[in-house]
């Protein structure tokens, strides 16, 4: 009896070892799967970010590209400079080029000493015939304060805009009035607005605060003279 219990308690050892072979053959067969699945996920993961960073480097050489191509309005700017220069000298020119953030205007900054001399310039010499100011404004850099002019040949269907930049201390420059009357109101609001100073205005004058308004609201430094307003 004891010889058949020992073989029987002998069957069911091995019995259990071939189970638990079994199992864990299956379970590595199982983890192999797996192991195959998160590695195909992880190349695939990485295939879908190379693809991404190469549209991305794809896009930005295409913007890098057409930021680089010269501008339609390019030969503009070089007419406009290469006849001043022949007429007025290249030192009545500060800086000079095309402007992007604002429709590509072909843009000129002279010197505060030639700004009305450059601009009677643009006016009345026939190949430029600037005979419109569309628009006169300032701006407070807190270094110094800016004036913008956009003027437009009808002549020549072509913009310009003229800059020059003057002491924030004292913010003085010649008017353009005498030029373009369009440039009468405009300068008042910048005197107004900024206390910018206009030589040869016919009647500088605030046109929207009023004479007895304290300080000029656009400066960086402004502070309300009644803080109740």
């Amino acid at each position: 009896m004891s010889g058949e219990k020992d073989l029987e308690q002998l069957k069911k050892e091995a019995a259990a070892k071939a189970a638990a072979k079994a199992k864990q053959a299956a379970g590595g067969a199982g983890d192999d799967e797996k192991a195959k699945a998160i590695a195909a996920a992880k190349a695939k993961a990485a295939a879908a970010a190379k693809a991404k960073a190469a549209a991305a480097a794809k896009a930005n050489e295409e913007n890098e590209t057409a930021e680089k191509k010269p501008s339609t309005n390019q030969p503009y700017l070089e007419k406009y400079t290469k006849v001043i220069e022949e007429h007025l000298g290249k030192e009545i020119l500060e800086d000079y080029y095309i402007n992007t953030l604002s429709k590509d205007v072909p843009t000129l900054v002279v010197r505060r000493e030639t700004y009305y001399k450059a601009a009677q310039f643009l006016k009345y010499n026939e190949q430029l015939g600037f005979d419109y100011l569309s628009e006169l404004h300032g701006t407070d850099f807190e270094t110094h304060m800016e004036v913008y002019v956009h003027l437009y040949s009808y002549k020549n269907r072509q913009s310009v805009a003229l800059k020059v930049r003057i002491d924030r201390d004292e913010p003085t420059i010649d008017s353009l009035v005498p030029l373009w009357a369009g440039a009468n109101w405009p300068e008042c609001e910048a005197y107004d607005l900024l206390g910018i100073k206009f030589t040869g205005h016919p009647n500088l004058h605030r046109i929207m605060l009023g004479e007895e308004w304290v300080g000029h609201p656009l400066r960086k430094d402004y502070e309300p003279y009644d803080v109740e307003v």
